[in-house]
């Protein structure tokens, strides 16, 4: 079974071809339909892109991802393919060119199998509003896997593909990884391109990946991020991190922000387990520092207001008239407007974009909107005090396990499960969530580890010590 690009170099090494390897995962897939997955298989580009880089071993020229399998999230542009953002308002796009970071991965020889399912326009936590149906957690499929980054997450938990790209809006990568076991990554705010990226909420989209190994998340991130001439928001600079100067051996110093570990709600395993590894890691000689962070109670209503809003400017581009869905109904071009949308678009992302219109509107905006922008700079500035202090944070992934499917029907109680991870998106931090334990109810949950700002390194280095410390007895 190939689980890591580290068992693909095995097997290419070993005589085996990325046509063969490709078989592998499609037959994967193919038995496993039921979990709603994978909206299109690529199956044409991929062996065509499978044949080429069987080509290039030959020669000795291959890329570092040769043979790599990778699913993308299908808000992702790939040039001669479709792309809906899971949407009924998309439905039988084409993409005319290729997400910066998409083509990244295809320049190191990577094969793209096809476009997984999310949440419409990344928009929810468990994978339930894709206009294509929801998709089924591998572990127990009466629960959710989390989302909007769903598919993505169980394409890796299922062994459908070495790794998976999603987006991470406000927890859109971690809370999935932790639903399903697995290692999701969010980079800072920028050192990725979004170029490519079907926008939800501008200045908070992030792409990251979905892996089995944090050393596999390391590989992904030195390909994909630097600067971009087309995504004027990125990081004018690439950095390489070597993983294989991963020193176990240096005492970190960690932080704890005593209202997360403590949250109403916090299920009671997850919070004995982080108690646990607090007392693994003293014992291990890192330093813990307790701090305060008095914005927990407003993370998430500052996380929606902006993000609504940002919403419902960018998504006022899916008006049935320069593409997409368009009512069959409708008569003259208002009526356009207000049926294609109303058609075309489900009913939270409608919640969302009214939600954002009205705390944009003349005589609110200064009361939300203006608001929560200060809110907004107020923690950035508390955040940045902590993470000097720090090499990183600690906290709970999650205030649960995944739930059942149907069970979270207020949308409220819906949002509140970001509310441990919206602060890397409101801060801009790069952030992971690696596998902490399994639940009593059999489902995993993760640890979420949160570092500087542009200090994945740090990050790196770091959830790989904890990952050991929790893998020893």
């Amino acid at each position: 079974m190939y689980t890591t690009i580290l068992d693909i170099q095995k097997a290419l090494s070993s005589g085996t071809t990325c046509v063969e390897i490709l078989d592998y995962f499609i037959n994967r897939i193919d038995n496993q339909n039921q979990l709603n997955v994978f909206l299109e298989v690529f199956n044409e580009s991929a062996y065509k892109q499978a044949r080429i880089v069987d080509e290039k071993i030959k020669n000795k020229t291959q890329g570092k991802l040769a043979g790599v399998v990778i699913a993308i999230k299908d808000n992702l542009c790939y040039k001669g393919h479709k792309v809906s953002a899971a949407s009924k308002i998309l439905e039988g796009f084409e993409s005319i060119y290729t997400s910066t970071a998409v083509q990244r991965l295809i320049d190191e020889d990577a094969i793209i199998i096809g476009r997984v399912n999310c949440d419409e326009f990344a928009m929810g936590g468990s994978n339930e509003n894709s206009a294509y149906g929801p998709v089924l957690n591998a572990e127990n499929v009466d629960y959710v896997p989390g989302g909007s980054s769903g598919g993505s997450a169980v394409a890796v938990q299922s062994g459908m593909c070495i790794a998976a790209l999603g987006s991470d809006t406000g927890g859109s990568i971690r809370q999935p990884a932790s639903f399903t076991g697995t290692i999701g990554f969010k980079p800072t705010y920028g050192s990725i391109s979004r170029h490519g990226l079907i926008a939800y909420a501008s200045s908070f989209d992030q792409i990251g990946t979905f892996t089995n190994c944090i050393k596999d998340s390391v590989i992904l991130n030195n390909v994909m991020n630097g600067p971009d001439e087309f995504d004027s928001t990125c990081i004018q600079s690439k950095k390489e991190i070597d993983f294989s100067k991963f020193d176990n051996a240096k005492q970190l110093t960690v932080g704890i922000i005593k209202d997360y570990n403590n949250a109403a709600g916090l299920d009671s395993e997850i919070k004995e387990s982080i108690d646990n590894l607090i007392i693994k890691l003293k014992e291990d000689g890192a330093e813990i520092k307790e701090f305060s962070f008095p914005f927990l109670k407003v993370l998430v209503p500052t996380y929606y207001v902006i993000t609504t809003a940002e919403a419902s400017s960018n998504l006022s581009r899916f008006d049935g008239v320069h593409y997409g869905y368009r009512s069959p109904d409708s008569m003259g071009l208002q009526d356009t407007y207000v049926k294609s949308r109303s058609e075309g678009f489900g009913s939270e992302v409608k919640r969302r974009i009214m939600a954002g219109t009205f705390v944009l509107s003349h005589g609110y905006y200064d009361a939300y909107f203006t608001k929560a922008q200060k809110v907004r700079r107020l923690l950035k500035d508390q955040t940045e005090d902590i993470m000097a202090n720090c090499d990183v944070v600690i906290m709970p992934t999650t205030i649960s396990t995944a739930f059942k499917i149907g069970d979270v029907k207020d949308p409220v109680a819906m949002y509140l499960q970001d509310q441990f991870t919206v602060h890397a998106n409101l801060s801009g931090n790069p952030a992971i969530s690696i596998p902490l334990n399994v639940h009593s109810n059999g489902l995993p949950y993760g640890l979420q580890i949160m570092a500087d700002q542009s200090s994945e390194k740090v990050l790196f280095f770091a959830s790989k010590k904890i990952e050991n410390l929790l893998n020893t007895q």
